[in-house]
Formats: C-alpha cells, sequence, structure tokens
C-alpha cells in the first residue's frame, strides 16, 4: 500500500457529534435551497396572473435572490466571527422566511421581487460553513463540508421535479408559503439537532478572512474560475425565463413538466461521471471545461433555433444539466486547488458571490430579452454567455495538482514558532506552508504523489 493510500486509509470517522452537525447543517442548508430553487420551473407559467408583471419585471424576480445573497453572505460570515454562528443562521432564516411571506401573499410582481430579494438576504451559507468547521475535527473537516456540497445538488434537482408538482397542487403563493415552513423548520433543527460549538475560531479553510480578499480577488487563475462560475448561472437562471413556457408550447401541460425534468436530471447525473473521471484522473481539466462550454453553447443555440419539439428538448435538457452538473463539481475542485495554502476559504466566498451575482443577472438579462426580442432571444443571451466562458475557459491554466491539507498542531509553545514553516516545507511533497496559530493547525498544499506522510507527522508531532 502506497503512503498516500496508507493516509487515507488511517482517516478516523466522523464522531456522533459531527454526525449530528454535519447531518443537520445539510438539511438546513438543502431546505434553504430547495425553496429557492423550486420556483425556478414554475413561476414564468403563472406569473402573468400578477399585477403588473411584465418579461422583464418576471425575470427580476426570478434572480432577485442572487444580488442580495451575493453581496451579504461574505459579511454575514464575519459577522459570525463576531456575534456568533447561530445567531447569524437564526436571523438568515428569519429573513427568508419573512420573504417567502411576502411573495406568497404578493397580489404584485413588484411585491414578489421584494419577497425574492429579501429571501436572498438572509444570506447564512457562510456562516454555516463555519459552524460546521467549529464542530468537526481537522481530520474529518472535508468529509463534513462534502455532505453540505451534496445537499445543495440534491435539493436542485429535487427542485425541478417538485416544482411542477407544487405549483399544481398548491401554486405559486402555496409553494412560498412551503417555502417559509422550510425556514421554520431549519430552526428546529439548528436548535434541537445541530450541536452549540464550545468556541468559534476562523478558520482560514472554510471561511472568507477580510485582509485575503485583495490577494484572492488579484489572482488571475481564480478570477477566470469565478467567471466561469458568474457565467453558468447567468446561463442556467436566464434559462428558466422561458424554458417552461417552451415546453408549454411543445405540448406539455404544466403538472406533467416534473415528467420532463426526472428523466433529463437522472440521465444528467449519470452522464458527468466519467467527464469527471477525465478531467480529475486523466489530467484533462481544459479539454473538459473547453468541450463542456462548447457544448453548452451548442445546446442553446439550439433551443433558439430548432422547432418546438419535446424529444429535443429533452436532448437539449440533457445536455444542458450534464454541463451544469459538470461544472458544479469542477470548478469548486479547481478554486480548491488554486487557492494559496490558508485561502480557500476566501477563495470560496468570492467564488459563491460570482455565482450568486450570475443568477441575478442571468433573471435581469433573461428578462431583458424576451420583453425586447422574445423568446428566441433569452436562449441567445445564454450562448453569448457560454462563448464568452469558452474564451475564458480556452486561456485558463488550470492549477496543479496540489491539495489542501490541515495539519493539527495543537497549542503550540512560542518556542515551537521558529523555523516550524521551514521544517514543514522541507518534506518532501509540501509546496506552501501557512502557520495560524488561534487555529493550531498548518495549512499546507501538498503534492499526494511525492508526500511523505510519516515524515510530515514526525515534524508535526516534534513541536507539540
Amino acid at each position: 500500500m502506497s503512503k498516500t493510500a496508507s493516509n487515507r486509509a488511517e482517516l478516523p470517522p466522523l464522531n456522533a457529534l459531527e454526525r449530528r452537525a454535519a447531518g443537520g447543517l445539510a438539511a438546513i442548508f438543502a431546505l434553504r435551497m430547495l425553496g429557492l430553487f423550486m420556483i425556478l420551473p414554475v413561476f414564468a407559467l403563472y406569473a402573468h396572473d400578477l399585477t403588473g408583471a411584465t418579461p422583464l419585471l418576471v425575470g427580476l424576480a426570478i434572480g432577485a435572490y442572487g444580488l442580495t445573497q451575493a453581496l451579504l453572505q461574505i459579511p454575514f460570515g464575519l459577522l459570525s466571527d463576531h456575534i456568533g454562528r447561530k445567531p447569524v443562521i437564526y436571523a438568515g432564516l428569519i429573513l427568508f422566511a419573512l420573504g417567502s411571506v411576502i411573495a406568497a401573499l404578493a397580489d404584485s410582481i413588484h411585491w414578489v421581487i421584494v419577497g425574492r430579494a429579501l429571501q436572498g438576504s438572509g444570506a447564512v451559507a457562510a456562516a454555516v460553513i463555519a459552524l460546521s468547521a467549529d464542530l468537526t475535527r481537522e481530520t474529518v473537516r472535508t468529509r463534513a463540508m462534502a455532505a453540505i456540497g451534496i445537499s445543495v445538488a440534491l435539493s436542485f434537482a429535487a427542485a425541478l421535479v417538485l416544482g411542477p408538482v407544487m405549483g399544481e397542487l398548491i401554486g405559486v403563493s402555496g409553494i412560498f408559503w412551503l417555502t417559509a415552513v422550510f425556514a421554520l423548520l431549519g430552526m428546529v433543527l439548528l436548535a434541537r439537532v445541530v450541536p452549540s460549538p464550545a468556541r468559534s475560531a476562523t478558520h482560514r479553510d472554510a471561511e472568507p478572512v477580510l485582509d485575503q480578499l485583495g490577494g484572492v480577488v488579484a489572482d488571475r487563475t481564480l478570477l477566470r474560475l469565478d467567471g466561469g462560475i458568474f457565467l453558468l448561472h447567468l446561463t442556467m437562471v436566464s434559462l428558466f425565463v422561458v424554458l417552461p413556457l417552451s415546453l408549454a408550447d411543445a405540448g406539455l401541460a404544466a403538472a406533467q413538466h416534473w415528467q420532463m425534468y426526472l428523466p433529463v436530471v437522472l440521465a444528467a447525473i449519470v452522464l458527468m461521471v466519467p467527464f469527471i473521471v477525465v478531467a480529475e484522473r486523466a489530467g484533462r481539466v481544459r479539454a473538459v471545461l473547453v468541450g463542456s462550454a462548447a457544448a453548452l453553447a451548442v445546446a442553446l443555440l439550439g433551443f433558439a433555433v430548432a422547432p418546438a419539439s419535446l424529444w429535443l428538448l429533452a436532448g437539449l435538457l440533457t445536455v444542458m444539466f450534464t454541463v451544469f452538473n459538470l461544472l458544479e463539481a469542477v470548478l469548486p475542485s479547481l478554486v480548491s486547488k488554486a487557492a494559496g495554502a490558508g485561502a480557500k476559504g476566501t477563495a470560496m466566498g468570492v467564488f459563491a458571490s460570482a455565482q450568486f451575482t450570475g443568477a441575478f443577472l442571468g433573471g435581469l438579462l433573461g428578462g431583458l430579452a424576451h420583453e425586447r426580442f422574445g423568446p428566441e432571444a433569452v436562449y441567445l443571451v445564454g450562448a453569448g454567455a457560454a462563448l464568452v466562458w469558452l474564451t475564458v475557459a480556452w486561456t485558463l491554466r488550470p492549477p496543479g495538482q496540489l491539495v489542501t491539507h490541515l495539519l493539527p498542531l495543537g497549542e503550540l509553545p512560542a518556542t515551537a514558532l521558529p523555523n516550524l514553516r521551514e521544517r514543514l516545507l522541507a518534506v518532501p511533497g509540501v509546496e506552501e506552508a501557512v502557520i495560524a496559530v488561534d487555529e493550531g493547525v498548518a495549512h499546507l498544499k501538498v503534492d499526494n504523489r511525492r508526500i511523505d506522510w510519516a515524515r510530515l507527522s514526525a515534524v508535526a508531532g516534534a513541536h507539540q
């Protein structure tokens, strides 16, 4: 067995408290995102009943949550360092519930926009991730974060299927009421299931750090990856400004739209796997990114020019969702690899802000294109964004195969600090090292193909 494999085999399992924390926080995240996403596949079909509805305002209502989410998620994360994680998460869930109630009671498109913007202002993502870091050991933290990430992917897939069903059963206002209930359930989970941390600390691997923002924003590789997620979500949200209308025009009743989404989403999940393997294991990341951007552009052009056929729409949607799921998995992995040691949390925070900004502009530009030029123009907006992403991907130099590793150091005496970084960098396979005395860890970027785990452990043990 190789040293790398041996090291991974020795990783401890999550203990009971960590399982509660990971499960509870993943459920809170999933409920919130399910509420945000469930409106996407149905709103364009029912918005004409609202006073003042125009295509532009419908698009704005769909994407409004993205603007407030982008503006507030990093500040809320930083605030949680000062007043505690749970108070910030409770406040965010209350804002989310209030926005849902306003949208549920709205009889005009303007109040729906207000409600959606208020939903987005409950931006608890960074605080949830930070609380997860508070409640887990360094050696298992990645798995806890993965559970939260998986919950987001599953909630998006579930929302596409449940949205049309719930829209038929309880209407759009009923979906907003259900979303408010989800927020209340999230508060119950936070109170009853998620443990309270003994102490909160800054975790550079999991949350933004203010003094790192300048360096992260100036990094050209990270900027290209941020541009990728920005353009991807711009494309996806703009799609839903008119996609439900296209399905209806092709002869599929609104209540039956789930019959299109369910097989397409399942097929996309299966189809993305070999491309992830090619990108991650075969080292063909750039080829996969360029191919994804090209496939996305072709699919959107197909929506714009193809006749209204359900079979053709199913094929184009399968391409769309395969690319979306693929990039949602690959791009965060690349951000983690590209970020410097100790800057992963900040890099991911900026990445998430770019994602939500893209969602906002997708709704706005999609609505504007629909109003001025018709539904085909919306697909052309998405195709244009995909072509821009193709250019960005073509010029991207993928980061190396270095991975983030947290090395627990415990409480370091002052005598242990001199030369510790140099000794860590002298270990074969350690390329970057940042000592975080306040966290009691060393943030490392390591090459798993060369790392000498035994020597690394010996260096850490000698300083404790």
